[in-house]
């Protein structure tokens, strides 16, 4: 049976590792044809210097039963991204779903470090890694989307409107970048729905990356030793949660109730049905304010 979203054109922004990766596969199990953009290639490594490929990336697309093609691209420059956009209205003549995920500063933000004392040089090339990625990007690509009645732009970032905007995240420049997404996903919001397009804010949980089952010396698939030394992760989820959360809204009809909104994977659960690859549903913006934040014991009964 063909997927919900077979014949639908997207461009994921961002989509070498973590959530980029989990909607890019999502969205082609859905059947749609996904661009995987990024600077990792089989050829050549960015500053990550990490294993993850955009070529590995478009394989689990296909593989998933959908269209993966790897493009290589620097969202920073917008002769790049021009000619992405080119060639995808070439190949498709269409482009229904952008997501914004690009990001790739984790080596930039110093934890809990006032602005004064930050890296000015990291602080700044970290605003523009967030915010002009995706502005460049939004800027070349958005013509091609209202072409066809019904596109949707997901603003990736980190924490929901709410949650964002009564707690300093980690440092001023991310605490910047991460609200400053949010109001992107408003602004276009307003210049996208009277043309028949909806734009939102949507955030992960705490995600089960590459970065972080690294950090914590485990894999997927033994994710939970790592509890013995954060009891908190019980409440991680895996990128394709999210990437199911993306393909939800995508394939729903009825999907500009949500425009200019801020939404979670854990919310958009609840509402579509959907269940990260474990079959739970996490929700972890509620957990951590109503467990971590308040100091009570780890457990993600009723939260997962």
């Amino acid at each position: 049976m063909p997927g919900p979203l077979q014949g639908k054109v997207a461009l994921v922004a961002g989509a070498t590792r973590g959530a980029g990766r989990g909607i890019a596969v999502e969205l082609g199990a859905a059947g749609a044809t996904v661009y995987a953009t990024g600077r990792s290639t089989r050829g050549r490594r960015s500053e990550y210097d990490r294993p993850e490929t955009i070529e590995d990336t478009a394989d689990l697309v296909t593989a998933a039963g959908g269209h993966g093609i790897a493009v290589p691209t620097d969202h920073l420059v917008p002769a790049q991204v021009r000619a992405l956009v080119d060639r995808i209205e070439r190949e498709q003549g269409r482009l229904d779903i952008l997501v914004n995920d690009i990001w790739g500063a984790e080596k930039l933000f110093e934890w809990d470090t006032p602005v004064w004392e930050h890296d000015l040089d990291k602080g700044l090339h970290l605003l523009r890694l967030a915010l002009d990625t995706h502005a460049i990007t939004s800027h070349h690509a958005l013509p091609l989307l209202l072409r066809t009645p019904g596109g949707l732009v997901v603003e990736m970032t980190d924490g929901t409107a709410e949650y964002n905007r009564d707690t300093y995240r980690v440092s001023f420049f991310y605490d910047i970048a991460k609200a400053a997404v949010l109001r992107m996903a408003f602004a276009l919001g307003r210049e996208l729905g009277p043309r028949g397009a909806t734009a939102v804010a949507l955030t992960p949980g705490w995600l089960r990356s590459e970065l972080m089952l690294e950090l914590y010396g485990v894999t997927e698939d033994n994710w939970r030793d790592a509890l013995a030394r954060e009891p908190h992760f019980c409440i991680s989820e895996s990128p394709y949660y999210v990437g199911r959360a993306v393909a939800a809204l995508a394939a729903d009809p009825d999907v500009s109730r949500w425009n200019g909104a801020s939404l979670s994977s854990g919310r958009l659960a609840q509402v579509y049905g959907f269940t990260d690859r474990d079959g739970s549903r996490p929700d972890a913006w509620r957990y951590l304010v109503e467990v971590q934040e308040a100091g009570r014991p780890a457990d993600a009964a009723g939260y997962r």
